[in-house]
């Protein structure tokens, strides 16, 4: 076990954790104040669903011409300067392209570095090992937001922390080895259909928590803000779930180590239904604070439960590939997340938020009650 470059490559994918929770917030806040509607900032947290789905396609060519690790640092550099041009263009437009080209970039550096951290961990600590990196990516979204908080949104100091960030996870990556072979046609994207047959419950809760993190960061602010609160409050809410997101993960971890992972799952699944179906009517009671710390920590749950299914079932060119299906399917939620509840919340209700976050939990429960692939012998 290389611990050097597990941390590494964990410290170099919570980079980017902690840039998109300054920076997303940032810029839904910033439209805010700028006049814009619900739906036209859900258009642009949709965007870099866009290029994620780019990403899928690209990730194992680059890779097999480049080598992971310098491919991995090129994209983190390229994501800084995205970022820095945030700063210095502001136009919605430009936005909408800048934040393509970052949902490129970043995609690649989450393929290969979830691959990576899947590859190098050993299958008896794999739920551990992990639920570390979820609960450390988590804990770098909940910094996020409470250093924009301290920065303020009126500034471009959250834009200008984000590149210094980005460019910190560039560096921690020299001289790192043991990263999976690829060759040209690994993370191509094909055979994603195939996939979510295959494991249906895994790829919906995928997408599902990709939309949940994509509205999370994006439209929950704007979701309180238009409930009464005032921004430093409805901030400290937005972290308050990716505090539930951070807490529990290591506990779920431990426990995919010694019980049965599927009856994790459902769990996980249950008490993201229940917890979303009541947040409307707990929203202005002090009950909210426990009940966001549910919210979060049941969707982090079914994140990280399906990151260590896929891993103990492929390694290299498949594990890159199973990745890339990930990925892709990140793209999917984050696309339609944002579009559906920014679209919903102006045209059908303020609480569209939480009730299709509900819709989706249901799904999910569904799904993950009437199939049994989970017992299949894994290929590996």
């Amino acid at each position: 076990m290389r611990w050097g470059t597990y941390f590494a490559v964990c410290a170099a994918v919570i980079s980017i954790g902690l840039a998109l929770g300054v920076t997303m917030p940032l810029v839904s806040l910033r439209l805010e104040s700028w006049g814009y509607d619900s739906f036209a900032i859900g258009v642009m947290a949709a965007t870099p669903a866009l290029g994620v789905l780019l990403g899928a396609l690209v990730a194992g060519r680059w890779a097999a011409r480049l080598g992971v690790t310098r491919l991995m640092q090129a994209c983190l550099l390229f994501s800084a300067l995205s970022v820095a041009l945030l700063a210095l263009l502001p136009s919605y437009p430009l936005w909408l392209a800048l934040r393509l080209v970052i949902g490129v970039a970043l995609t690649v550096v989450f393929i290969l570095g979830e691959s990576w951290i899947n590859q190098l961990a050993p299958e008896r600590w794999r739920g551990r090992l992990v639920a570390l990196y979820g609960t450390g990516y988590a804990l770098s979204q909940l910094s996020g937001p409470l250093l924009l908080g301290a920065l303020g949104s009126a500034t471009d100091s959250g834009f200008w922390a984000g590149t210094g960030l980005l460019i910190g996870g560039s560096l921690v990556l020299f001289g790192r080895s043991g990263a999976p072979r690829v060759d040209a046609h690994s993370a191509s994207g094909r055979g994603l259909w195939a996939f979510c047959r295959r494991l249906p419950a895994i790829a919906w809760a995928v997408a599902l928590f990709a939309a949940f993190e994509a509205m999370i960061l994006t439209l929950m602010p704007v979701y309180m803000l238009r409930e009464g609160f005032g921004e430093s409050l409805a901030l400290t809410l937005v972290s308050v779930v990716v505090v539930g997101d951070a807490a529990l993960q290591l506990p779920i971890g431990w426990l995919a180590d010694y019980m049965p992972r599927i009856s994790l799952f459902r769990a996980c699944g249950l008490l993201l239904l229940l917890s979303s179906l009541s947040l409307p009517l707990l929203l202005h009671t002090d009950l909210v604070w426990p009940l966001l710390l549910l919210f979060g920590a049941s969707a982090g749950g079914l994140f990280t439960l399906a990151l260590i299914l896929i891993g103990e079932r492929y390694r290299d060119d498949e594990l890159v590939r199973a990745n890339a299906h990930v990925s892709q399917l990140w793209g999917i939620g984050c696309l339609i997340g944002p579009l559906f509840t920014g679209a919903a919340s102006q045209w059908l209700s303020g609480h569209a938020l939480p009730l299709l976050m509900a819709l989706g939990a249901a799904g999910f429960v569904w799904l993950v009650w009437r199939q049994d692939d989970f017992a299949e012998p894994a290929p590996v």
